[in-house]
């Protein structure tokens, strides 16, 4: 997957506890990137648009010169899901430019397959990152041509509750926490976090598929309806220990 050395584009992810951001500008006909990755969690609101505005500062862009702002959408931390959308909103809105929402777990796949996987022509990927409350949040892909497309759905799911399909590899953060529930799936292992590097190769792709949404239009991605336990969930699995 190449990246489209005509355009300008700004990427961020704050789906997990890192936060990744990238700008691409085009330079005498090259492509370069600017990256930087910072602990996130509860430093994302506070230190997002400021390592955002270093970074198209060493670029030497102004957000207006932007072609899109991409963010990952989620699954994810619902905080770190909100903060980036209302950054992509607000950034977007003051420099009208386009916003492209791209799903985290779709990132991970590609991170996944830019880093261990990048001589195999086609290949399916099972992205998974860890949704707290001894949950995974899960998602399958192929990529053939290039290019990615999702196969089914968005899963929720206890660890021993995935299932693989043939020839599919794993990937995401869940191996140090989960890994040891994976027993019976002997496919590939290989950790990957949704990086901004891994939206700026997918941009131009989706931009040309019709992506991109105006910045009122940026939502998150939300798998999981609630956030917390109940108090009486909580005692009940307490007391089945």
């Amino acid at each position: 997957m190449t990246q489209n050395k005509t355009m300008n584009l700004l990427a961020f992810d704050t789906s997990t506890d890192m936060m990744s951001i990238a700008v691409q500008r085009t330079l005498d006909g090259t492509a370069q990137v600017w990256q930087r990755t910072a602990p996130g969690g509860a430093q994302t609101s506070a230190h997002l648009i400021p390592l955002i505005q270093d970074l198209m500062q060493q670029a030497g862009l102004t957000f207006d010169q932007l072609d899109a702002i991409a963010f990952g959408c989620g699954p994810g931390s619902f905080t770190g899901l909100r903060t980036a959308c209302a950054v992509a909103q607000g950034l977007a809105f003051g420099a009208k430019v386009p916003v492209l929402p791209i799903d985290t777990l779709l990132a991970v796949a590609e991170e996944a397959r830019y880093q261990h996987l990048a001589h195999l022509p086609k290949l399916q990927v099972m992205a998974l990152l860890d949704a707290r409350m001894d949950e995974l949040y899960g998602a399958r892909y192929a990529f053939e041509s290039g290019l990615w497309r999702q196969i089914g759905g968005y899963s929720l799911m206890k660890p021993e509750e995935l299932v693989m399909g043939a020839d599919c590899t794993l990937a995401g953060n869940v191996f140090a926490v989960y890994g040891a529930r994976l027993t019976d799936i002997s496919s590939p292992r290989f950790d990957a976090l949704p990086t901004a590097t891994a939206l700026l190769r997918m941009a131009p792709a989706l931009l040309a598929a019709g992506g991109a949404v105006p910045a009122d239009q940026a939502l998150p991605l939300y798998i999981r309806d609630k956030v917390a336990k109940t108090t009486a969930e909580r005692a009940a699995e307490k007391a089945a220990l």
